[in-house]
C-alpha cells in the first residue's frame, strides 16, 4: 500500500485530499459566494450526515470557511459555507488565474456577512442547486451551464454580432442585469434561460421595468432567451401577468412561484412555468428560444416551436 503524500505546502496537501465533487464545490463557491448546509447536501452529497462530515474535513484543510447569520426574532441560522483562502489558491491554479489576493477570502467573507440581501442571493442561488438536485436523481437531465451575476455586470456582454451597436454601450435606458443564467438539457435537448429571482420586495413597476429592459434587448439582438421570474406567491404571480396582458413582447417571459413549487414538491425543471402569452405551464425544457450560437454548442437539440411543442 502506497503512503500518502506528506508535504508541508498546504495548497499541495489540500490538493492531494479534495475529490471531484469538492472540486465542483469550490467551483461553485468561487463564481456564486455562498450557500447553506442543506443546499450543498441537496445538490452534491448523498445525506446530510455525510455533507457535514465533509464540509468540516474541508474546513479543516482551510478550503472553506463558515458563518451562521442571527436571526432578527433570536437564535441564528444553519452555517453559510465561502472560500477560504486555500479554496482561493486551489479555484485560481486550477483555472490558470494566477495567485489571487491574501487576503481575498477574508474581504469576501465580510462583504457577505455584511450584505443587506443575501437572502435574495441565497434565494436566486437555491434555483439553481433545485435544477442541480434533480439532475443527481434524474439521469436524464443535467444542467451544464450556471452563470452568476456577475457574469453580466460588463458593458457589452450581451451584444452578438449582427446585433444593435447601442448594445456595447448599454444606451439610455440601460439592459438587463439577471440573477443568473444557465443551459438545462434532458434528453437530447437543451435550453438557455436567464433567471430573475423577486422576493417581493421590490413594486410590481419593477419587475415590468426588468421586462422592458429584457424585451429592448432582443428587439435590437439576433437572440432571445427565455426569461424565468421565480416569485414568491401566487398572487404576485397573477397580479404581474395582469399587468403585463395585452403588451407585444419579443421576450419569451415566464413566472412560477415559491408556493406552487412548495405545494407540488416541484423542480425547476418540472411542469411549472406558465408563459405570459398562453394558457396552463410548461416545463424548462420546452421553453422556446432563438439562438444559433448556442445551437453551434449544443447540436443535438431539437428546438421547440413557438407553443413549446419540440419541432
Amino acid at each position: 500500500m502506497r503512503k500518502p503524500i506528506q508535504t508541508s505546502d498546504p495548497l499541495l496537501r489540500l490538493q492531494a485530499s479534495i475529490t471531484a465533487r469538492d472540486d465542483r464545490l469550490l467551483g461553485w463557491l468561487y463564481d456564486h459566494g455562498v450557500f447553506t448546509t442543506d443546499q450543498i447536501a441537496a445538490a452534491l452529497f448523498p445525506s446530510l450526515d455525510f455533507t457535514q462530515r465533509r464540509l468540516r474535513r474541508l474546513t479543516t484543510l482551510r478550503a472553506v470557511d463558515r458563518f451562521r447569520p442571527n436571526r432578527a426574532d433570536g437564535g441564528s441560522y444553519p452555517y453559510h459555507y465561502v472560500l477560504d483562502q486555500l479554496g482561493y489558491d486551489h479555484v485560481h491554479a486550477q483555472r490558470g488565474l494566477g495567485r489571487p489576493r491574501r487576503d481575498q477570502a477574508r474581504r469576501r467573507k465580510q462583504s457577505l456577512t455584511r450584505r443587506p440581501d443575501l437572502p435574495h442571493l441565497l434565494g436566486g442561488n437555491q434555483v439553481f442547486i433545485d435544477l442541480s438536485a434533480h439532475a443527481r436523481t434524474h439521469t436524464d437531465g443535467d444542467l451544464v451551464r450556471w452563470q452568476p451575476a456577475s457574469a453580466y455586470h460588463e458593458p457589452g456582454v450581451l451584444y452578438r454580432k449582427g446585433g444593435n451597436p447601442q448594445i456595447i454601450i448599454g444606451g439610455p435606458t440601460g439592459f438587463p442585469r439577471p440573477d443568473g443564467a444557465g443551459v438545462w438539457t434532458e434528453r437530447g435537448r437543451s435550453v438557455p434561460f436567464f433567471l430573475e429571482y423577486d422576493t417581493s420586495g421590490e413594486r410590481l413597476d419593477v419587475l415590468i421595468d426588468k421586462i422592458a429592459k429584457y424585451d429592448r434587448l432582443f428587439a435590437m439582438s439576433t437572440w432571445a432567451w427565455p426569461v424565468l421570474f421565480h416569485l414568491p406567491s401566487a398572487r404576485r404571480e397573477a397580479n404581474l401577468h395582469h399587468r403585463i396582458a395585452g403588451i407585444d413582447l419579443h421576450t419569451v417571459f415566464a413566472t412560477t412561484t415559491a408556493e406552487l413549487r412548495g405545494a407540488l414538491a416541484a423542480s425547476p425543471a418540472d411542469q411549472v412555468w406558465q408563459r405570459a402569452d398562453s394558457s396552463g405551464r410548461h416545463r424548462l425544457i420546452d421553453l422556446p428560444y432563438t439562438d444559433t450560437d448556442h445551437d453551434d454548442e449544443f447540436p443535438t437539440h431539437t428546438a421547440p416551436d413557438q407553443d413549446g411543442r419540440a419541432a
